[in-house]
């Protein structure tokens, strides 16, 4: 959504939700013009609608954090790192991916939650920064830093987290970068009471018959549960604390599985209480340790538990605490955990043509080579997203069984896409940026949207807006086939097999050799 249609309905704390029954807030009087203003805003929905557009603007949100995250992720590492940290670094980049793999569990989870109450699903976001209510901070690709870390930290936090001195430099650090921002739990606290009320949202809301096309852990967890397939580098405690991801795929069918999927997320990314790994936890953690290792300033154990949250337990607070005592002494010299790469990376035909972004700095990929790699990876991003939502279309359980599936193939083909995303951003990361300026750096992954994602009517005009791209890609790998170095053309034959694969089983759905019972 743009920033426009988002704000247009969010005034302030006071305003009223849409009303359960025609005519209730007509006996309400009207003080002001603008209180009449906002309540007319708030009528252009009812409940349902209103609960759909707060999913939506969460889904954006969970969908901008796994983006930012990955980028900054994908940015920590090489040569300028120092020996003596790299393994920190490396443990960094594991805590990190696992968080943003959590943030497409969550994406996925809303989007049950959309389909189980018949709402539009919700893929899309913002490419560059705006300032809205509810979302965390302008939205910006950057390598990892103690200022990104702060930001990050700050918007899985707890809406009345304090965090005693560390809180405050946290804070700080934050105020520097954005003038608004705002934590994930703010949209939860709103969102769960609505959903939670029958007075609210009424029971036929609720389609139990939409469960076979929702996403499921079976299908799509891909063994990413308590640590299992991350984190190879934690060692001793570090493994009841730190042990990532945990992925939150949740099926829904009642308002019961509703809200219980939403407070699933809304605890794995701040969890005030308990003991949980959350991401907020995960995060100051990682803050605390790159605090260590380049600036000097050892966090104690008081200062450490100054920051506990007034709800979380002591006693698993304190086995929280990093072993910042075993960090290797921080070099007299500056050094960076992140390559140099750039800030919001873009590609566009007309390089001089910047896209909106309120301010922040955008970095034109004009290197001739890594414009390629960046369009491909914008091509397989796109694949990914279609993937995502033609799977929500199609039915699983016992009719979908069998050597090949519509199903199976979306699902098998979404995950092919995330791995090649993975491949292309760590080329883009090692790939030089500028077409003249050797010392511009690297040119990192762009992540742009593209033009729609808006979904075709049939299920055959899918499966051929699936050939469109996958004809898209082959371009762009002829292409690169021809320009790049031989130690990248393994790959390339390898995608360009994959996707072969990925034509013939769509020609084969679309000849009709497929049971159409299954589509």
């Amino acid at each position: 959504m743009q920033a426009s249609q988002i704000r247009r309905h969010l005034g302030t704390a006071a305003t009223l939700l849409p009303a359960t029954k025609p005519g209730m807030l007509a006996a309400q009087k009207l003080t002001t013009q603008d209180a009449a203003s906002e309540q007319l805003l708030n009528l252009e929905f009812s409940p349902r609608d209103y609960v759909a557009y707060l999913l939506s603007i969460d889904a954006e949100i969970e969908h901008c954090l796994m983006v930012q995250y990955l980028y900054a992720a994908y940015s920590l590492g090489g040569p300028q790192v120092p020996p003596q940290f790299r393994d920190a670094v490396r443990s960094w980049q594991e805590v990190i991916l696992g968080i943003a793999k959590e943030e497409m569990g969550h994406l996925v989870s809303v989007q049950n939650v959309l389909r189980l109450i018949g709402a539009p699903l919700h893929f899309e976001r913002e490419d560059y920064p705006w300032d809205v209510p509810f979302y965390p901070f302008p939205f910006m690709l950057q390598p990892l830093t103690l200022d990104s870390l702060a930001k990050y930290v700050y918007t899985e936090a707890a809406v009345d987290w304090k965090g005693g001195a560390l809180g405050d430099e946290i804070r700080a650090r934050v105020a520097t970068q954005t003038s608004n921002p705002h934590q994930v739990a703010e949209l939860f606290d709103t969102l769960i009471p609505l959903v939670e009320d029958p007075l609210y949202l009424p029971d036929y809301v609720f389609q139990a018959d939409t469960f076979s096309c929702q996403a499921n852990f079976a299908e799509w967890g891909r063994g990413y549960q308590g640590g299992n397939r991350g984190n190879s580098t934690d060692t001793g405690h570090e493994k009841s604390v730190a042990r990532t991801p945990d992925v939150l795929v949740v099926p829904v069918t009642c308002r019961d599985d509703a809200v219980n999927a939403l407070k699933a997320i809304a605890k794995q990314g701040e969890a005030p209480h308990g003991s949980t790994p959350s991401h907020f936890v995960r995060f100051l953690r990682v803050y605390v340790e790159m605090r260590a290792a380049q600036t000097h300033q050892i966090c104690s154990l008081e200062l450490w538990n100054n920051a506990r949250p007034a709800d979380f337990l002591a006693d698993a607070w304190e086995r929280a605490y990093p072993d910042v005592a075993s960090t290797p002494q921080a070099n007299a010299a500056p050094w960076s955990a992140s390559r140099q790469v750039a800030v919001n990376p873009y590609v566009s035909l007309d390089s001089d043509e910047q896209p909106e972004q309120g301010g922040t700095p955008t970095t034109p990929i004009t290197h001739p080579e890594s414009a390629l790699w960046a369009s491909l990876h914008n091509v397989r991003y796109r694949m990914l997203l279609t993937y995502l939502i033609h799977s929500f279309t199609l039915y699983g359980g016992l009719n979908a069984a069998g050597l090949i599936t519509p199903r199976g193939t979306i699902v098998n083909a979404t995950f092919g896409e995330m791995y090649n995303l993975r491949a292309i951003s760590e080329i883009l990361m090692q790939s030089p940026v500028s077409a003249t300026d050797p010392e511009a750096g690297f040119a990192g992954p762009p992540f742009q949207m593209p033009y729609t994602l808006n979904t075709p009517f049939g299920e055959a005009d899918r499966w051929i807006g699936h050939l469109d791209l996958l004809n898209a890609a082959e371009g762009l790998i002829a292409a690169l086939l021809l320009t790049s170095g031989p130690a990248r053309h393994a790959y390339l034959h390898s995608l360009r097999e994959a996707d072969k694969n990925m034509i013939a089983i769509a020609t084969r759905i679309l000849s009709g050799s497929i049971d159409p019972a299954l589509l």
